[in-house]
């Protein structure tokens, strides 16, 4: 009797521990959270991010002599000429960002969406921002993982092998010609994106000018290829004006990098350069009004105050390159300045804002391309029309980032009547005009000086240089990836040079 009643009293335990287990798997699950996240999330995440570092004041303005800091320590690099790696140095602020904070998450949402019809336009948009993504990094850094980059959360592949930069651009221009193509208003058009609200012509434009940077940035190393590159793009529709602009729209809650820097703990460390301001003036253009502030009779950074501000064009003094913080000082009282504060730099009041566009490609910069192709016989069209139209397009760009900034129409024909566009040296035209309008876009700037020799800079004097050459030619790898994915780091710096500054990348050729 008492091991039936054992019996009972175990089968009674069992049914209640049946019943307590029955739905125990949803007791802990938060009913309203989210199980998946939409893919168009993760793009938005991936294209904020893509915003460029402060690290681009460091190196890439200082090395295209437009903005550059005097002082040492974290902030020598592009106008010391020296290779400040480190673990968390400036020339690797790029390269881990970008990996680490865009290339996982494009890469992510390709990998979501590319089998499903109904993100097909949501594909083909991540396509055509990762293409833009690899060339900022393979024209830094050269050889660059790409290939097999992004995929450690997908396949473990947490070493990936560098790809050469010459198949990097075959695969550019394949990208964007089959992104650009596939893209199909009749489709979902994906508003919830951040850049064009899923407006597949603005999509289509950007990428057909992102293609025709592509093509362009091999002129040098394979002109065949650049021409049949540019003829493509033209034709398939590049950007029509600047509301076009391929940009991140940073916010308040998404700070632009360098403008936030510059208005924190930088904002007394960086200046306009001599030659920048030098070259403005001289031709009476009336962009330094828009870009250039001067703080007259500061003696520090806390003097540096509204009522000091002057914007006059006439007024402004860039500082001059070849000094340090120890000898800015004797060089600024021989300027008949107060001290080296007294120098021009960038408002950060209008363009130099924490909250202003990080422009990536544009309608200005596409005409520029444009007007190169088409003097060189690659394409129909007037290649002054795309100059003019290109030095336009810049102008105003300003006047939409800060109405302070705007610069009236009878300004903008006065100077391109006092400018015109001379064929004979229509790629130095065309190229310095480029440099202008890639303004605070430190990574194209400095490409395309690479790429065209444009403009015609003077080597910085600074002395104590690292670099043999006259130039910064690319940015090492961090140090990273010597301690980290060293055998395919090795390989890559085998087959291409020297893993320091002097080394040029592939279409980079003498």
């Amino acid at each position: 009797m008492k091991k039936i009643h054992l019996i009972l009293s175990l089968a009674v335990l069992l049914t209640v521990a049946s019943s307590c287990d029955k739905g125990f798997d949803t007791l802990n699950v938060n009913p309203t959270a989210a199980t998946a996240l939409n893919p168009v999330f993760t793009f938005n995440n991936a294209m904020i991010n893509t915003a460029y570092p402060a690290s681009t004041l460091v190196f890439e303005e200082a090395i295209v002599q437009q903005m550059f800091s005097p002082n040492s320590g974290v902030l020598a690099g592009g106008n010391f000429n020296i290779d400040n790696r480190g673990p968390t140095g400036p020339n690797a602020a790029i390269w881990q960002g970008y990996y680490q904070n865009v290339v996982r998450y494009l890469v992510d949402v390709i990998n979501q969406t590319k089998a499903d019809p109904a993100r097909a336009n949501l594909y083909n948009m991540t396509r055509i921002w990762k293409a833009y993504v690899f060339q900022v990094l393979t024209d830094s850094y050269g050889d660059i993982p790409y290939s097999q980059a992004g995929l450690g959360y997908i396949n473990s592949n947490i070493l990936p092998k560098y790809d050469t930069q010459e198949s990097i651009y075959t695969d550019l221009i394949k990208e964007l010609t089959e992104a650009t193509a596939a893209l199909d208003a009749t489709k979902p058009t994906e508003a919830g994106e951040i850049t064009y609200g899923g407006d597949i012509g603005k999509w289509k434009r950007a990428g057909n000018s992102l293609l025709l940077r592509v093509g362009m940035r091999l002129s040098k190393v394979n002109p065949t290829l650049a021409q049949s590159t540019a003829q493509k793009a033209f034709a398939g529709g590049i950007m029509q004006s600047n509301a076009d602009n391929m940009a991140v729209l940073n916010n308040a809650n998404y700070r632009n990098p360098v403008g936030n820097t510059l208005n924190a703990t930088e904002a007394a460390n960086y200046y306009l350069t001599r030659y920048f301001v030098n070259y403005l003036k001289a031709n009476n253009d009336p962009r330094l009004m828009s870009i250039a502030v001067r703080y007259v009779g500061a003696k520090s950074g806390p003097e540096q105050t509204p009522a000091r501000a002057i914007r006059d064009p006439a007024q402004q003094i860039g500082m001059p390159l070849g000094f340090d913080n120890g000898t800015i000082p004797a060089q600024a009282t021989k300027d008949g300045l107060a001290s080296f504060y007294d120098y021009s730099q960038l408002d950060r009041n209008r363009l130099g804002r924490f909250d202003v566009p990080t422009f990536l490609v544009t309608y200005g910069q596409t005409q520029l391309l444009l007007a190169e192709a088409a003097q060189r016989g690659w394409i129909t069209g007037n290649a002054a029309d795309f100059y003019n139209a290109g030095v336009t397009g810049h102008m105003a760009q300003l006047g939409l980032v800060d109405a302070g900034s705007a610069i009236a129409p009878a300004a903008v024909t006065a100077y391109l009547q006092a400018n015109p566009y001379v064929a004979a040296k229509g790629l130095e035209q065309i190229n310095t005009q480029y440099w202008v309008a890639s303004f605070l876009n430190g990574p194209e700037a400095f490409a395309n000086f690479r790429r065209s020799g444009f403009p015609a800079l003077t080597p910085n004097p600074y002395p104590g240089k690292e670099i043999k050459g006259n130039f910064i030619n690319r940015l090492s790898y961090p140090d990273s990836e010597i301690s980290v994915n060293t055998a395919n780091r090795q390989e890559a710096v085998t087959r291409q040079g020297a893993d320091n500054q002097d080394t040029r990348v592939w279409w980079d050729k003498q």
